[in-house]
């Protein structure tokens, strides 16, 4: 079976991608993941629908500095983060719908909340490094 084309990181598309301590919402994701690859389109779709959060695409092969240690078993694994801190790092259902819901949930809950943990603050900084300069 062939891989499908390796898919571009994504470009900033919102006046959210420039503003620093927005929300992010960024997919870890393989260029071969089957999975990933429909995901992506829908993934895009919801960056246009939500202009105050900051969507980002990272394959974690291409990108592995940005992942680091973290061992990604399912795919797409999504890191949701207020701006300082993450709040969600996990296997999420590859639908639009879904992701919509998370974040709204999110940015509802009170602030001040728990945030993802160690692991996922990592990920979110070093992205964030990453994709801000």
């Amino acid at each position: 079976m062939s891989s499908p084309a390796a898919l571009p990181p994504s470009t900033p598309a919102s006046p959210a991608a420039a503003t620093p301590g927005g929300w992010w919402a960024v997919c870890l994701c393989a260029a071969w993941c089957g999975t990933c690859g429909i995901y992506r389109p829908l993934f895009d779709e919801l960056a246009r629908a939500h202009p105050d959060v900051r969507f980002e695409w990272v394959d974690i092969e291409d990108e592995s500095d940005l992942a680091g240690d973290l061992d990604v078993e399912t795919f797409p694994t999504l890191l949701i983060a207020d701006g300082q801190r993450a709040l969600f790092l996990g296997p999420l259902l590859p639908q639009a719908p879904v992701l919509a819901r998370l974040l709204a949930s999110l940015q509802a809950a009170a602030p001040g909340g728990a945030g993802a943990g160690g692991e996922a603050q990592g990920v979110f900084e070093r992205v964030r490094a990453a994709r801000s300069r």
